[in-house]
């Protein structure tokens, strides 16, 4: 029996995915962004949406539904989330509802709403291109269902979703409040499929944040003021295959990791520094002395200081594929015990990227099989397209998607 046969039989079905190279920081600030001092806020408008470059948030809700109304719900859905997400971002004053009215705030943050670097992402699947609506000619050309790559262990319960909403915030309860906002003006329209919360950490004791195995994870992001690069990598456009309307759109990947931190934990530090190709402590490459020195893997026969089967070398193909990058904004969690006991934590890894047959399909087919794979393993998450910015063009969300 493998380790991974052994690891996945004492902590249960539920797993997380390849790390793909990490959860990653965007650590420039979004041409979106409007910072107010002592409320950071991030603009709902702009040709992209917030919550991509935006610089990483404390805290996460991510939710994934399936609309249960037809064409023209699915047109008031879109408009409900247009407004909700332009007053939430916002911020201020809640207003008098007097005392016999339906409160319009549900109250947690008081009459005042803070911000806190409140961005809300949304994206869609492929299924919401089925006979439903009659979309199917508008499909953005690259979006697929995320399919079981060879080490996943996908639970259906935990994957797919017509629609995908990404909620991020620096404070906990901005975005709780932001998630029953957006469920109680969406409810009849949207029915949750899943949901997984989580938060990043500050980094310790410097440099990239942490993941739940220890390691800093994100460190070769590109960098997302660079905005050739950023177009190159990040933003679709239309033509070439593309229709028109995805232009300043993204696709968006999430894969919800589990780590199987009590065996990992029993694991010599040598060993998991050789399984990444990094020191754990300072998060340099086996090859350096800094956390950003590129990794060296020439002239090393048998994998020499950085082995074949590391993580970094997988991930990077030995760094010759530089238009393979994507753009990593991941979060951990933390969901308690399963149901034999063990801790049910990990990853929700997630990037953007122009095209997810050339970026993150590709890199994670050479993940397969990798040293890691035995102690992490997929359950969930899927394939979507973030859809461009509320300022992109007239009309919103609901003219871009329907066409009309």
């Amino acid at each position: 029996m493998t380790r991974r046969g052994l690891l996945g039989g004492a902590a249960g079905a539920a797993g997380g995915a390849a790390l793909a190279a990490g959860a990653g920081l965007a650590m420039a600030r979004d041409d979106t962004t409007t910072p107010d001092e002592g409320d950071l806020r991030y603009s709902a408008d702009g040709p992209h949406q917030a919550g991509i470059l935006t610089p990483v948030q404390r805290h996460a809700c991510y939710l994934a539904g399936d609309v249960t109304t037809d064409r023209e719900g699915l047109r008031r859905l879109l408009d409900t989330l247009t407004a909700r997400i332009r007053a939430l971002t916002a911020g201020g004053p809640v207003g008098d509802d007097g005392l016999v009215r339906t409160a319009a705030d549900n109250g947690i943050l008081g009459d005042d709403l803070p911000t806190a670097g409140l961005t809300i992402t949304v994206s869609v699947g492929a299924s919401l291109f089925d006979r439903r609506f009659g979309l199917a000619p508008r499909r953005p050309a690259r979006l697929v269902p995320m399919p079981a790559f060879a080490d996943d262990a996908l639970d259906p319960a935990w994957c797919g979703g017509d629609l995908l909403v990404q909620v991020c915030a620096d404070e906990p309860d901005v975005v709780v409040h932001a998630v029953r906002d957006l469920l109680r003006a969406t409810r009849g329209d949207l029915q949750v499929r899943w949901r997984r919360d989580g938060f990043t950490s500050p980094p310790r004791p410097s440099g990239t944040p942490r993941n739940l195995l220890g390691f800093k994870d994100g460190t070769a992001n590109p960098d997302v003021s660079d905005d050739a690069l950023m177009d190159r990598l990040v933003w679709t456009h239309g033509g070439g295959g593309e229709p028109d309307w995805v232009e300043g759109g993204s696709y968006h990947v999430v894969r919800l990791i589990r780590m199987f931190v009590e065996f990992w934990d029993r694991v010599s530090v040598r060993e998991q520094n050789a399984i990444f190709g990094r020191d754990k402590s300072s998060g340099a490459p086996l090859t350096g002395t800094d956390e950003f020195d590129p990794p060296d893997y020439t002239g090393q026969s048998g994998g020499g200081a950085i082995r074949l089967d590391a993580h970094i070398r997988r991930a990077s193909r030995s760094g010759t594929a530089p238009d393979q990058r994507i753009l990593r904004r991941g979060f951990n969690y933390d969901a308690g015990l399963d149901a034999a006991g063990n801790l049910d934590m990990g990853l929700i890894f997630t990037c953007f990227n122009a095209d997810l047959e050339r970026q993150f399909t590709a890199i994670q087919r050479r993940l397969e099989g990798e040293a890691l794979s035995d102690y992490v393993s997929p359950f969930g998450g899927g394939f979507y397209f973030a859809l461009p910015g509320l300022g992109s063009g007239e009309g919103g969300w609901a003219r871009a998607v329907l066409g009309t």
